[in-house]
């Protein structure tokens, strides 16, 4: 699709357009390594440091809650600053918290005394790094969806950022068998050399995070303005080019407000991503737990099936994507209306089938993660690339308020009916509400560039 009229400036932006896509897509994948990491490290920190499932449940409810808000503040602040220095920014603090995680007996020794105090000062640091880190994640996607909303035209959108949310999965299926062989490595609880498996699960993310840290202040790109090039054409409100026409800039303060926090369709959206990131948590945080303790599966195995979980939905992004410009005009919420139904079957095939249960759970993958990435594409186009970063960090509070929800509730019921049954009873359910939501969403338009 040609953009420009200049042959040289349209290959020059097309050229940028795919720098920026890919370069995202590393950088974003990294900050997944340096996040759900924390879940493959949870069957060590219970052996090893005497950790409950219910103080694991409250620092994932309390961390999901302060990453939603990270997000919608740093969506906020991301529409304002550039992109390159907060991603960069992000992803060395996040590198510093995860070495920091290996440190962490040792940084409980220095507040207490031994004995009770040694515990309890070693839960409160565990507690405490989760949520800096949580915080510090927050910077990750706002950036990206800026630079997203500025580079890719609406048409494409869908396609487009369907392939750049494959770093979501791609980051959480590598880091799902990288952290299983890492665990699988020496017994649980036990040390390699004097150290726990567990603490390796941070130190490697973190060495990683380091490079590409190198890598993005070098090779991401900015904006097209900040890169010498026009800016998108077709991006911009009838309001905004008349007051860009009269020589005066349109009022952000009233157009956020009337864009994305008077939206109800946001509200919506946000209320989806509850119940698909609800959703999500069971497999992505407590995932591994639940299939070496209900199915019998060991680190590595277990690591295998959440990455194969992962990969299958790269594949359901994909094809959210491509099928929503294809065959559905840009209106995302109809097909989600099925992918999710489909999820709640799926979750359902999981647990009952005596056999052929880790591919329901794959199959499952495939159809949350396509719903999952096409709520950004739809807060985006109806929001604008003005307020790209402001409503998608506005619709992940949501979320993360799901998932920290999900961490918790689902680690509870765990704990008190000492099994995995109910809380895959709750996974179905909160699927078939995301799939209620989405249908009430059927005649939303396609975008807002034309109001």
């Amino acid at each position: 699709m040609r953009l420009f009229e200049d042959p040289e400036i349209d290959r020059k932006f097309s050229r940028m357009q795919w720098r920026m896509l890919f370069a995202t897509m590393i950088g974003y994948t990294l900050f997944y390594f340096m996040r759900k990491n924390f879940s493959f490290a949870m069957p060590g920190l219970q052996q090893d440091c005497g950790i409950t499932k219910s103080m694991l449940g409250n620092f994932l409810f309390c961390g999901g809650i302060v990453y939603g808000l990270s997000k919608f503040l740093n969506g906020i602040v991301g529409d304002k600053v550039r992109p390159r220095r907060m991603l960069c920014f992000g992803l060395l603090a996040c590198t510093l918290v995860n070495v920091a995680f290996g440190f962490a007996p040792w940084l409980a020794s220095l507040f207490s005394g031994g004995g009770d105090s040694q515990s309890t000062a070693l839960a409160w640091t565990f507690g405490v790094l989760l949520v800096a880190n949580q915080f510090f994640q927050g910077t990750g996607f706002p950036p990206c969806a800026k630079l997203i909303a500025f580079w890719v035209p609406p048409k494409e959108l869908a396609t487009k950022m369907s392939v750049w949310n494959t770093s979501h999965s791609i980051g959480g299926g590598l880091v799902a068998k990288m952290c299983g062989v890492i665990m699988g490595l020496g017994v649980i609880g036990a040390a390699n050399q004097g150290v726990g498996m567990w603490r390796w699960c941070f130190w490697s993310m973190a060495a990683l995070g380091f490079v590409v840290f190198v890598a993005m202040l070098v090779w991401l790109p900015g904006t097209p303005k900040e890169e010498g090039l026009p800016d998108l054409p077709g991006t911009e409100t009838k309001v905004a080019k008349s007051a860009l026409d009269a020589g005066s800039a349109e009022p952000s303060g009233p157009s956020a407000m009337k864009m994305v926090f008077m939206n109800p369709v946001i509200w919506m959206l946000g209320a989806i991503n509850f119940t698909i990131n609800g959703v999500r948590a069971l497999v992505a945080d407590w995932g591994p737990t639940m299939l070496q303790e209900a199915k019998g599966m060991t680190p590595s195995e277990s690591g295998t099936v959440i990455m194969l979980f992962e990969f299958a939905g790269i594949a359901g992004m994909l094809f959210a994507g491509w099928a929503t410009d294809r065959f559905f005009g840009g209106r995302a919420p109809r097909l989600c209306v099925f992918m999710m139904a489909a999820t709640a079957a799926l979750f359902a095939a999981f647990w009952f089938l005596p056999s052929g249960g880790a591919v329901a759970l794959c199959l499952a993958g495939f159809c949350l993660y396509g719903p999952q990435a096409l709520t950004g594409v739809t807060a985006t186009n109806l929001s604008t690339k003005r307020f790209a970063g402001t409503s998608i960090g506005f619709i992940s509070l949501f979320s993360y308020v799901g998932v920290s929800v999900a961490g918790k509730v689902f680690g509870n019921m765990a704990q008190s009916s000492g099994g995995w049954t109910l809380p895959l009873f709750a996974t179905m359910a909160t699927a078939a509400v995301g799939c209620a939501l989405f249908l009430m969403l059927w005649r939303t338009k396609a975008n807002s560039y034309g109001d």
